[in-house]
């Protein structure tokens, strides 16, 4: 009884009153609903819209065969079967006397990468689970809440050859998302940690929003005054580790002074933990009534705070 207590308080305390509306600030599904179900998947995609969710996250990568997936990672072993499915198809990068074995989407086809199982390492309820096409993304998420892909790894692709940029622009002109909304709030918003790749996207579609991802130790460059009017060039937000938001709070009120949204990341608790659900709704809720930050990323949509009257 006495480990329940803090989720039952926090679930009163996020649970909405008939006729309440969500809070100013609305929140991301991190690779969708991701504490509860395996990350980009359309089982986890599909979660995040049952909790809540304003906005799905999508990683885009591109495979060989120029199709865009939805996968975090540069390479497919940490969330897939590809190491016993394909063995031979391994990418050796040395680093001095370190060794390290990938296989980078973009070596496979989309008919390779379906062949994967991208579910059984969650959990094995969840087997035969694939890696979804940003297309079959779109047709899940679209008219329900809105889309926020992430352009993963532009510049490396664009050394071989490949544009993630043309491939995201295609697709959302193809879709009819360069211009909609959903409950108010523009339908897509794109982000990168790269900004030669939100600078493309500025020039190409600039309707859309755009998210400037910084991290430490990147971060200190870009986290003044001076830099956020700069980035406003080619951004129309900054999302910051969710740290660097902590560390220094007036960044929120300096970011939206050169006209940026902030939308930290990420906000989580284990399935199950009761102690770190109840920690993140309230972390959750300090940053978006106290911080004053227009948005957030969470694995965990079911706990984002919701306004009271």
């Amino acid at each position: 009884m006495r480990a329940g207590l803090p989720l039952l308080i926090a679930l009163l305390l996020l649970m909405p009153l008939e006729g309440a509306q969500p809070s100013g600030a609305f929140n991301v599904a991190h690779r969708g609903a991701s504490a509860y179900a395996p990350e980009h998947t359309l089982e986890a995609y599909r979660l995040a819209l049952d909790q809540g969710a304003d906005y799905v996250e999508q990683d885009l990568g591109i495979t060989r065969d120029g199709v865009l997936v939805c996968l975090h990672d540069l390479s497919l072993e940490r969330t897939t079967d590809v190491e016993s499915v394909f063995p031979d198809r391994v990418t050796v990068e040395r680093d001095g006397t370190r060794e390290r074995r990938r296989w980078y989407v973009d070596d496979f086809t989309l008919a390779e990468v379906r062949q994967l199982d991208a579910g059984r390492w969650f959990d094995p309820s969840f087997a035969g689970a694939r890696i979804p096409t940003f297309q079959e993304a779109i047709d899940l998420v679209k008219g329900k809440a809105g889309l926020f892909p992430e352009l993963k790894g532009p510049a490396r692709l664009r050394a071989k050859g490949l544009s993630l940029e043309d491939a995201v622009v295609a697709a959302l002109e193809r879709n009819g998302l360069t211009s909609a909304t959903v409950r108010g709030r523009p339908a897509v918003l794109l982000q990168s940690f790269e900004a030669q790749s939100l600078q493309t996207l500025a020039r190409r579609l600039p309707g859309i929003p755009r998210t400037f991802l910084v991290q430490a130790p990147d971060a200190d460059g870009w986290l003044t005054p001076d830099r956020l009017r700069e980035m406003r060039a080619f951004a129309t937000g900054v999302g910051p580790a969710r740290a660097l938001v902590d560390a220094r709070p007036g960044l929120v009120a300096e970011a939206h002074a050169a006209g940026l949204t902030v939308v930290p990341w990420t906000f989580r608790a284990r399935r199950g933990v009761t102690d770190e659900a109840a920690t993140a709704a309230a972390e959750m809720r300090r940053f978006t009534e106290t911080y004053g930050v227009d948005g957030l990323f969470t694995d965990n949509p079911d706990l984002f705070p919701r306004s009271r009257p």
